[in-house]
């Protein structure tokens, strides 16, 4: 089933959430060395970013859109 063309931005908008979350996840461990200020760093975005996505995703199921991850 093809969600109605008014929800494709906020889809557009969700995945490129979650890619940002993705990568900010892996940053964490490319700073691991860097010491606990940068890890501190990495954490923080990370945390912001994988609610930034969940915010989207929880907007998209209460339009009852539901994407496969």
């Amino acid at each position: 089933m093809t969600p109605p063309v008014a929800h494709a931005e906020l889809i557009a908008t969700y995945k490129r959430a979650q890619a940002d979350a993705a990568h900010k996840q892996g940053l964490i461990k490319a700073v691991a060395a860097k010491g606990p200020k940068a890890i501190q760093a990495a954490i923080d975005a990370a945390a912001k970013a994988v609610k930034r996505r969940d915010s989207y995703a929880a907007k998209l199921a209460a339009l009852g859109v539901v994407l496969k991850n």
